[in-house]
């Protein structure tokens, strides 16, 4: 049985990025988790990230501040059923337990910037995304 969009909300998982530049370079690789709050066949999955437990708290009062949503694009290939585990991500303090699934992408820059010594004053960096197809390997 085939995963659908649909069966995504309200499931947990622990993403991988990994950033290439105009040159195949690793850039950086990032760890984010979370849960799907939402679903959109055209603007894709978005995803409510877990927030570091300390950033959270005010004094022993929790903060009621909206998270951080990250959106995926809706492209399932990459969703993998995930194996039982604590799984730390990029974030100081902030890790997963028993996400339901692994997501990676590949995300390539199409567009240099012109100096890297100036701010970008307007210029886009364009990004292309796509999807790691192979199960990632965990250990």
């Amino acid at each position: 049985m085939q995963l659908t969009l649909a069966q995504t909300i309200n499931k947990t998982c622990l993403i991988g990025l990994s950033y290439f530049d105009t040159k195949k370079n690793l850039l950086k690789q990032t760890m984010l988790a979370g849960k799907v709050s939402a679903v959109d066949k055209e603007m894709g999955i978005t995803v409510e990230l877990l927030a570091n437990a300390e950033k959270s708290q005010n004094n022993g009062k929790s903060e009621h501040s909206k998270p951080a949503n990250f959106i995926l694009p809706a492209n399932l290939s990459c969703w993998f059923i995930a194996p039982k585990g604590d799984f730390h991500t990029s974030q100081t303090g902030v890790k997963i337990n028993n996400p339901d699934y692994l997501v990676t992408w590949d995300i390539h820059q199409t567009k240099e910037n012109p100096d890297s010594n100036k701010p970008a004053d307007g210029d886009q960096q364009w990004w292309q995304w796509q999807p790691r197809t192979q199960p990632p390997q965990i250990g």
